[in-house]
């Protein structure tokens, strides 16, 4: 039988899934409408980096998990700079 702990846990995962899906997302669709091909490149590059990480985590590798998410941060950073500017 599962904790209620560890519930918590997998709604909290779920909730970043679903949320970080949606910024992504978000983030790729303003960059097809307003014709950004770089910032729609660097969402979905974020995504790429994002779908690999979970392989990431479903093998155990906690430090290729982080560098990957730390990747998908700046590319994600990229995409909204090339969006504000």
């Amino acid at each position: 039988m599962e904790s209620p702990v560890d519930k918590f846990e997998n709604y909290a995962l779920a909730l970043m899934v679903v949320f970080g899906a949606l910024v992504i997302g978000g983030l790729m669709a303003i960059h097809i409408a307003w014709m950004h091909k770089a910032g729609f490149l660097f969402a979905l590059g974020s995504a790429v980096v994002v779908w690999g990480a979970g392989f990431a985590v479903l093998f155990d590798k906690p430090r290729l998990y982080g560098l990957l998410l730390l990747c998908a941060i700046l590319l994600i950073a990229a995409s909204i700079t090339v969006l504000v500017r």
